[in-house]
C-alpha cells in the first residue's frame, strides 16, 4: 500500500493595501482549497452577500492557474500517477465496497436509532414537563391552601366569628407569608393581615360598647327579678310561720281533732337567678357571652390588660351613673328601680368574677361594693330625714331589706344598710303613732255609741273572731247583735296594723329578737294614744246612760282585744305564746276602762238621785212602822232591775257587778247622808225600822243577782250596802254601847264613820217624845236604850 506524501500548506501571499476586496477573496479563496480547507464559508459568503457570479469567477480562475500545474505534476509524475489511478482505481471498488458496508450499516443504525432518538426526545421533553408540573402542582397546592384559609377566614368574619378568623390569620402570616410563590399573594397579605386585625379590634369592640348599653336594662331587670324572688321566698316563709302560728293555736285550745301534715315547698328559683341566667342566657337575656368573647379576642390580639382597664372603668362609670338620684321623681317612686340597677349590677360583677377568667379581681369588685354601699347608705340617711310618712318609711324598709338578703346570698356584706335602718327605728315607730293617732280620732269622732249589728257569718268572722273578741267558740245565729259597737273592731283593726307595720320593720333588718321592741311600742300606742284619746271621747261626747253604757262595753271588749294584740303581736315576732304570756302587763287602757265606768256609774248615781229625792217624802216620826218600806225605793228597786236586765245585754258580768256596787253604795251613802242632812232633824225607831225595810229591799235585789253574777259577787253587791245596814242595825241595837268594843266594832260596824253615829244618834227621839205620846210605851226596856244610847253619844263625843 503506498504511502501518502505530505501535503505543503499554502498561505495566502499578502496584499498591498491598494488591492482591492475582490483581489483579496480570490487569494483566501485559492488559499482554502490549496489547504484542503472547507469552502462552505466562501459560498455563504457569497449567496449571502448576493453575489455568487463573483464565486464562480473565482473559481475558474483558480482552476486555469492550476490547470498547468497539473500538466506539470502529471509530467513529472505519470508514472507515478498511473500507478495512483491504478491504486485509486483499486481503492475506488474497496471504497464501493466500504460504502455500501457503510450505508447498509447506516441504514440499520438509523433504522434501530431514530425510534430510540424519538423516544429519548419524548423522555427528555415528558421528563422537564414532569418537573414543571411537580413544581406547578406543589405551588397550586400551597395557594389552595392559602386561598382556602383565607375563605375561611372569610366565612368567620362574615358570621362574626371572630377568634377562629384570628386563629386563620395566625396561620396564614406563620405558615404562608413567606412560603407563598406569588409575590402578588404575599403583598395582598402583608397589607390585608393587619387590616382585619384592626377590623375584628373595631367589630369586637364595638359588641361590647353594645353590651355595657344593654347590661344596664338587664340588670336593672335582673336586680328586680333576684329581689322579687327574694320576696316570694319571704312570702313562702310567712306562710309557713303562719301555718305553724295556727298549729299553736289550735293546740294551745287543745283540738285534738286537727291533723298535721309537713308540706315540703320547693324552693326552686331562689339561688338570686335562675340556672339558665347564670349560664348567660337566663329568661332576661342576662348574657355574659359578648363580654367573654370581647376579652378572649383582645387575649388573642394581646391586648389583655388594657381591655381589664377598659372593662373596669366603663363598670365604674356605669356605678357612678347608676347612683344618681333624680330631683324630679319622687323617692318612693324610684327606689325600687334605683336600689335594682345597683342589685342587678353587684349579681353581673359577682359572676364575672367568678367566671371571667381573671376579667376584674376580688379586690376591684370590693372596692365598688364598698363604694355603693357608701352611696347607698348616703342615700337612705338624705331620704329617710326628709319623710313624714310611715308607710313610706316601710316601704323602702322592706325593699331595702330584700336588697340585703339578695345581695347577701352572693356574699356581699349588707350590715352597714341594717344600722342605716335600725338607726330610723324610733323615727318610723313616731310616724306610725302619729299615723294611728290620727285614724283612731277619726274612728272615735265616727262613732254613735249603738250596738254592731251583723247580718252575715263574714262580718262576725271580720270584726268579732279576728280579733279573738268572742265569749264563746259557738257561731251565734244571724244576724248577730254584738255588744260593742263599731269603734271597737275599727280600733283593733288599727293596732293590728300598726303591730303587723311594726314587725314589719323590725323584721329581717339583723335584729332577731325584737318582740320588746314591738311590745315597748305596742304599750305606747295603747295606753298614750288609744286609751287618751277614749279618756277624751268619755270626757267630752258621752251625754247618757246609753252611751256611758256602751263605752262600758266597749271597754270590756278592748281588754279582751288587748290580750289578742300581745299574743298577735309575740307570734310575728316569732315568741312562743307561754313567753308572752309570762311577761304580760297589766291592762294598758286602764285609764280608759276606769273613767268609762265612773261615767256610767256617775250618770247611774244621777238618775239615782232623781228617785231619792222622794226620801223627803218620808216621815221620820211615824207611829207605825211603814209596811214593804218607803215609796222611793220601791222606785230605785225598779230603776236597777231595769238597768240590770238592760244591761246585761252588753256589760260583762264583772263590769257590770262593779257598776252595780258603786251605784248601791252611793245609794247607801244617800241614805246615811238623809239621816246627816239638816232637814232631817229628828227621827224615830219605827222610821229607821222603815228604813231597815228599805235596805233589806235593796239586799233581796243584790242576792236576787246570783243567778246572773255568782254568790261572791252577790255577797259584794250586798256588801255596798253596808254603812246604811250597820247603821240601822246600830239604831235598831238594843246595846249601841256595843259599838265602842273594837272587836265588836270591827266585826259589826267597821263602815261607820264615829262622827256620823253621834250626830245621827242625837236625832233619834223615842215615842214618848212625841207632844201626844201614849203613855203605853213607856217602858223601862226603852229607857235602857235610851240611856245606852246616850252614854254611847257621850263617850263618842270625848273621843272626838
Amino acid at each position: 500500500m503506498n504511502t501518502s506524501k505530505m501535503r505543503r500548506k499554502v498561505v495566502p501571499a499578502a496584499v498591498d493595501n491598494g488591492d482591492s476586496a475582490d483581489k483579496l477573496d480570490q487569494l483566501l479563496l485559492s488559499a482554502s482549497i490549496c489547504n484542503g480547507e472547507d469552502v462552505g464559508p466562501f459560498v455563504r459568503k457569497a449567496f449571502a452577500s448576493g453575489k455568487p457570479e463573483t464565486l464562480l469567477h473565482h473559481l475558474r480562475h483558480f482552476t486555469r492557474s492550476k490547470e498547468s500545474e497539473i500538466e506539470d505534476v502529471c509530467r513529472a509524475h505519470y508514472e507515478d500517477f498511473i500507478t495512483a489511478v491504478d491504486d485509486l482505481r483499486s481503492l475506488l471498488s474497496d471504497v464501493d465496497s466500504l460504502k455500501s458496508s457503510l450505508s447498509n450499516s447506516n441504514s440499520q443504525l438509523q433504522s434501530v436509532a431514530v425510534p430510540l432518538l424519538t423516544t429519548l426526545d419524548s423522555f427528555v421533553e415528558a421528563r422537564n414537563k414532569c418537573t414543571n408540573i411537580t413544581l406547578a402542582i406543589q405551588s397550586l397546592r400551597t395557594c389552595v391552601q392559602l386561598v382556602e384559609l383565607c375563605s375561611r377566614a372569610n366565612r368567620h368574619l362574615s358570621e362574626n366569628n371572630f377568634y377562629m378568623a384570628l386563629k386563620c390569620v395566625d396561620s396564614i402570616e406563620r405558615e404562608f407569608v413567606n412560603k407563598t410563590p406569588s409575590s402578588t399573594l404575599k403583598r395582598m397579605l402583608e397589607k390585608q393581615i393587619p387590616a382585619i386585625r384592626s377590623h375584628i379590634e373595631r367589630k369586637i369592640n364595638k359588641e361590647f360598647g353594645d353590651w355595657l348599653v344593654e347590661i344596664r336594662v338587664v340588670s336593672r331587670n335582673l336586680g328586680q327579678l333576684a329581689i322579687g324572688q327574694a320576696s316570694a321566698s319571704r312570702q313562702r316563709e310567712e306562710e309557713l310561720r303562719i301555718k305553724q302560728r295556727q298549729a299553736e293555736e289550735q293546740s294551745r285550745l287543745s283540738l285534738r281533732d286537727c291533723v298535721y301534715a309537713l308540706e315540703e315547698e320547693d324552693d326552686d328559683g331562689f339561688d338570686g337567678i335562675s340556672d339558665d341566667a347564670k349560664d348567660g342566657n337566663g329568661i332576661l337575656g342576662f348574657d355574659l357571652t359578648p363580654l367573654y368573647r370581647a376579652y378572649h379576642i383582645n387575649q388573642t390580639l394581646g391586648l389583655e390588660d388594657r381591655f381589664k382597664q377598659y372593662y373596669f372603668e366603663n363598670r365604674k362609670l356605669q356605678l357612678t351613673s347608676d347612683f344618681q338620684v333624680s330631683s324630679m321623681t319622687p323617692f318612693l317612686e324610684s327606689h325600687q328601680t334605683f336600689f335594682a340597677q345597683i342589685a342587678g349590677f353587684f349579681i353581673v360583677e359577682d359572676r364575672v368574677l367568678r367566671t371571667g377568667g381573671g376579667l376584674v379581681s376580688k379586690l376591684e369588685v370590693e372596692n365598688l361594693w364598698d363604694t355603693a354601699m357608701s352611696k347607698m347608705c348616703s342615700v337612705l340617711e338624705d331620704q329617710f330625714s326628709r319623710m313624714q310618712t310611715a308607710n313610706h318609711l316601710l316601704l323602702i324598709k322592706d325593699y331595702v331589706s330584700l336588697l340585703g338578703v339578695t345581695l347577701r346570698r352572693y356574699g356581699y356584706p349588707v350590715e352597714a344598710l341594717l344600722d342605716v335602718l335600725s338607726k330610723h327605728r324610733d323615727k318610723y315607730h313616731e310616724l306610725l303613732l302619729s299615723d294611728c293617732r290620727k285614724q283612731i280620732t277619726e274612728v272615735l269622732a265616727a262613732d254613735k255609741f249603738e250596738q254592731m249589728y251583723m247580718k252575715k257569718e263574714y262580718e262576725y268572722n271580720m270584726n268579732v273572731l279576728s280579733f279573738q273578741l268572742q265569749t264563746s267558740n259557738i257561731m251565734p245565729a244571724f244576724p248577730y247583735v254584738a255588744p260593742f259597737s263599731c269603734t271597737v273592731p275599727d280600733c283593733c283593726r288599727i293596732v293590728r296594723s300598726f303591730i303587723e307595720d311594726s314587725v314589719s320593720f323590725m323584721s329581717y333588718g339583723g335584729q332577731l329578737d325584737f318582740y320588746d321592741v314591738v311590745k315597748k311600742y305596742l304599750d305606747r300606742l295603747l295606753t298614750e294614744v288609744l286609751d287618751g284619746a277614749l279618756l277624751k271621747l268619755i270626757n267630752t261626747s258621752i251625754g247618757g246612760v246609753t252611751q256611758a253604757m256602751q263605752m262600758a262595753a266597749n271597754m270590756a271588749v278592748f281588754e279582751r282585744a288587748c290580750d289578742f294584740f300581745f299574743r298577735h303581736a309575740a307570734q310575728l315576732s316569732g315568741i312562743p305564746l307561754r313567753m308572752a304570756e309570762r311577761g304580760r302587763r297589766l291592762f294598758p287602757l286602764t285609764k280608759a276602762r276606769d273613767a268609762a265606768e265612773e261615767m256610767l256609774s256617775g250618770l247611774l248615781k244621777q238618775k239615782v238621785d232623781g228617785f231619792l229625792l222622794l226620801i223627803e217624802n218620808v216621815n221620820w216620826m211615824v207611829d207605825d212602822p211603814p209596811q214593804g218600806g218607803n215609796e222611793y225605793v220601791h222606785e230605785v228597786t225598779i230603776f236597777l232591775e231595769t238597768l240590770v236586765s238592760t244591761a246585761q245585754q252588753i256589760l260583762p258580768v264583772q263590769v257590770l257587778k262593779r257598776v252595780l256596787q258603786d251605784v248601791l253604795f252611793h245609794i247607801s251613802e244617800m241614805i246615811v247622808g238623809a239621816l246627816l242632812g239638816e232637814s232631817v232633824k229628828r227621827f224615830n225607831v219605827n222610821a229607821i225600822m222603815g228604813l231597815e225595810a228599805d235596805v233589806k229591799m235593796l239586799e233581796s235585789f243584790a242576792e236576787s243577782q246570783a243567778t246572773l253574777l255568782s254568790e261572791a259577787d252577790a255577797s259584794q253587791l250586798k256588801a255596798a250596802l253596808a254603812e246604811s245596814r250597820q247603821l240601822v242595825n246600830l239604831l235598831l241595837s238594843n246595846h249601841p254601847e256595843n259599838f265602842l268594843n273594837p272587836v265588836i266594832r270591827e266585826r259589826s260596824y267597821n263602815a261607820l264613820d264615829y262622827r256620823k253615829v253621834v250626830t245621827i244618834s242625837e236625832k233619834l227621839r223615842d215615842q214618848s217624845d212625841r207632844l201626844f205620846g201614849s203613855f203605853g210605851t213607856r217602858g223601862s226596856k226603852t229607857n235602857t236604850k235610851k240611856k245606852s244610847l246616850d252614854a254611847l253619844i257621850k263617850r263618842l263625843k270625848d273621843v272626838n
